[in-house]
């Protein structure tokens, strides 16, 4: 089975019209890659949290704020598809420079 993307956010916060932009990032970017992307509204406030099967990859606590995009898709990659290029997001070495 392809993994599940969940995001938590908090709903009085007015988070959820971030958590659906990078919702629609990650779903273009992992088209083949990720089973589907869930939106989950928060029971605690100010919580703002990524999952991968339920395994916490992000908590917006703890990073001081909320995540890049581009750092956001290269932590994704890294645990589902390391093979995986990101095109200008990515940060790997070029050897030519």
């Amino acid at each position: 089975m392809k993994p599940r993307l969940t995001i938590e956010y908090c709903p009085k916060c007015g988070w959820l019209l971030r958590s659906a932009w990078l919702a629609q990032e990650l779903l273009t970017t992992f088209t083949e890659e990720l089973g589907e992307v869930a939106l989950r509204p928060a029971e605690v406030s100010g919580r703002f949290k990524i999952y991968i099967n339920d395994e916490e990859i992000f908590d917006r606590k703890r990073a001081g704020g909320f995540p890049e995009i581009k750092e956001l898709k290269q932590q994704v990659r890294d645990l589902i598809a390391p093979e995986k290029s990101l095109g200008h997001s990515d940060t790997k070495a070029n050897p030519s420079n």
